[in-house]
């Protein structure tokens, strides 16, 4: 049954993302920031964690996960540092994420060719 939990989650919020593409004219940058964004506000009025909790990666992988991901990391952050932890624990946390992005970016540039269209 989990699996059909964490498919069915992580189904939802792409299904979420393919209707504001269809049905409206954001265009996909402004998408993805709205995902993070909304990560964000849910975990900070804790409606996302039971999510998490609920659906494990079909709610963390997508990127309202990376969101809630940056939004606990800052209030371990303040916790541990006070202040300062506002603007190093978002970052601290999604460290591992961001490097691996960049690592496997940049292995991917360096093994394939682009072309133009």
């Amino acid at each position: 049954m989990e699996f059909l939990y964490v498919f069915l989650t992580g189904g939802v919020l792409c299904a979420i993302g393919q209707a504001l593409i269809d049905y409206t004219k954001l265009t996909p940058a402004k998408i993805l920031v709205s995902f993070v964004v909304a990560g964000v506000v849910l975990s900070a009025f804790g409606l996302y964690a039971p999510i998490v909790e609920f659906a494990g990666a079909g709610a963390t992988v997508p990127l309202t996960g990376f969101g809630h991901l940056l939004a606990e990391g800052i209030r371990k952050g303040v916790d541990e540092k006070g202040l300062a932890g506002i603007f190093t624990g978002g970052i601290t946390a999604a460290s591992g994420g961001i490097a691996a992005a960049i690592i496997f970016g940049l292995a991917a540039a360096l093994i394939f060719k682009s072309k133009d269209k």
